[in-house]
């Protein structure tokens, strides 16, 4: 039986990268302008897919044509074992803008979605004219919020957990209904906003062939320090309008880095929002739409 989703999220096509089955959608212009505006690409968080921007696809491709991409390893796409690294999700980004689109783009992330953004702007600058990042993890800050001391402990600990079978059933349990209901309640400030509908979003893909597989490689990446690369280099660096949107109660990602990040540029405006939590789109999604919307004028 087709979800309801399926008629929000646009027309839905694969794309072979590498030899790994990619899933994109993408929505023509409603009422397109005489000369065409430049399209948005939008790209979902970490355990997300292009479902979460159901409330939001739609309304933003009223002037523009509008695509979402699922990031390997996640959503609809291959679930492969590779060696995963936000620098993988910049080729990847890139790549589709290349084939698919190859025209300036608005690049719109959600997360480490914003950080595959951020990073695809900063080495291929002809890709985007503009850039939204819906709050902006650092894997670099784990090294300076964890005491010194701490560090050893923390690796002992997770050298444990990386023990394939112990992952494997660790993994078993986090992508049942119950649990990933209880993680959206640390991401949702609303918990209203917490549907069955959401939680059948995020719950399905684990179940795809080879997620489990995926979910160790993507465990043992995240422990690499080659995953990923400070943001405040390429934040100062930034050349284009950027717009920075963060939930004050975000308890995934410290509200508190919002400021310290929008100040490093003149470029970048910093919209907060109150009573909202790490994933602004779904739990605010008029507001979140009206802002764009206003912002691209």
């Amino acid at each position: 039986m087709e979800h309801d989703w399926y008629q929000r999220i646009g027309q839905q096509r694969d794309w072979v990268w590498r030899g790994w089955q990619i899933r994109y959608s993408y929505f023509r212009a409603k009422q397109p302008e005489e000369v065409e505006l430049a399209p948005l690409i939008f790209l979902h968080g970490f355990g997300a897919a292009i479902e979460h921007w159901r409330y939001n696809l739609p309304v933003l491709s009223e002037k523009r044509r509008v695509y979402a991409l699922d990031l390997l390893g996640f959503g609809a796409s291959r679930k492969a074992r590779t060696n995963y690294s936000i620098d993988l999700w910049v080729e990847q980004l890139h790549d589709f803008w290349a084939e698919v689109i190859n025209q300036p783009v608005i690049l719109i992330g959600n997360s480490i979605g914003s950080l595959v953004c951020l990073m695809a702007v900063a080495k291929y600058p002809e890709m985007a004219q503009r850039l939204v990042m819906l709050t902006l993890p650092d894997i670099s800050l784990r090294q300076e919020v964890i005491p010194g001391w701490l560090l050893p402990i923390i690796t002992g600990i997770e050298n444990l957990v990386a023990s394939p079978p112990l992952l494997t059933a660790v993994f078993n349990i986090v992508r049942r209904k119950v649990v990933i209901k209880r993680w959206l309640g640390l991401a949702y400030y609303n918990q209203e906003r917490i549907t069955d509908e959401l939680v059948e979003i995020i719950a399905n893909p684990p179940y795809d062939e080879n997620a489990s597989q995926a979910f160790l490689s993507l465990f043992k990446s995240l422990r690499q320090p080659q995953f990923g690369q400070p943001v405040a280099p390429i934040l100062t660096s930034l050349t284009i309008p950027t717009l920075l949107i963060w939930g004050k109660q975000d308890r995934i990602i410290p509200p508190s880095l919002a400021k310290l990040f929008a100040e490093l540029n003149p470029s970048i405006d910093l919209i907060e929002l109150e009573n909202v939590g790490h994933c602004p789109h779904d739990e605010c999604p008029e507001k979140f739409n009206q802002i764009i919307v206003n912002w691209l004028k």
